[in-house]
């Protein structure tokens, strides 16, 4: 197999089910119903890169058996797509190294406060090891433990007011938690393959695409194949999304935990 992407999770900010809900998606037999918090994997040139890692990240590394990771990148700081960062510990272990971390300065910011025992300098022992890389909106690279180095085009997106970082791999553009993209940020999305764009809900929403919003933007982009992601329990179970979304022009279906495409 060759460069993937692996959705490790799917689920707006409060997952799917949500705590206390006994909708028809909450209450769904359906697997691909269940979703955790949004995040995904991204094997590029044999190198690991995970895209956030919010409160379920140490579940999701379990389920697909994932031991090794060369770098993770974070679109923002919102909790639902940072949470689960105390979990690197296991990593630093597994490594004998600190996780490289790539964010922005704000994002940064942030982590020193949520994770303020990781910068203390007196470090109780055990907690987990962040080596923080500054990026903004300009190409940046990783380099692999392999010695591999990829390079990475950050999409600037707004969520609402809050600038963040959607990213461009190869062929593959990932963008969650946005609900604008400027004319100038389409123009580095020419030629994409395979196109994640979020959505929470069929109506308006203050910070993420509505459907229809998600689906025109999609078309827009005019990749081979767009998956939807960040999806709530205000939308139809999978099946019946899919089977919606079928009778678009383009290829156009929601993501699923644990769903592996290649690019």
């Amino acid at each position: 197999m060759g460069n993937t992407i692996t959705f490790l999770g799917t689920g707006t900010s409060q997952g799917i089910p949500m705590i206390g809900c006994g909708c028809e998606v909450c209450s769904s037999s359906d697997t691909r119903d269940k979703r955790l918090r949004t995040s995904a994997l991204i094997i590029y040139e044999g190198i690991s890169i995970l895209i956030d890692a919010g409160p379920d990240f140490r579940q999701q590394m379990l389920r697909e058996k994932i031991s090794h990771l060369d770098a993770i990148i974070l679109t923002h700081q919102h909790k639902d797509h940072t949470g689960g960062l105390d979990d690197v510990r296991a990593l630093n272990y597994l490594e004998k190294c600190a996780t490289p971390i790539y964010c922005e300065k704000r994002v940064e910011q942030s982590l020193r406060m949520e994770y303020s025992y990781v910068f203390a300098q007196q470090k109780y022992p055990g907690v987990p090891e962040f080596n923080i890389k500054i990026i903004d909106d300009t190409p940046f690279t990783i380099t692999g433990f392999n010695g591999t180095e990829v390079t990475i085009i950050p999409i600037r997106v707004m969520h609402y007011r809050l600038p963040i970082l959607g990213f461009r791999i190869g062929g593959l553009t990932y963008i969650t938690d946005a609900n604008f993209i400027a004319d100038e940020e389409y123009e580095k999305l020419t030629d994409t393959s395979i196109f994640v764009i979020n959505t929470v809900k069929r109506t308006k929403h203050i910070s993420h695409y509505s459907l229809p919003e998600a689906i025109k933007v999609a078309e827009r982009v005019g990749a081979q194949r767009t998956f939807i992601t960040h999806l709530s329990h205000q939308l139809p179970p999978h099946a019946q999304l899919k089977k919606e979304l079928s009778v678009q022009p383009f290829s156009i279906e929601p993501a699923y935990d644990g769903l592996t495409i290649e690019f």
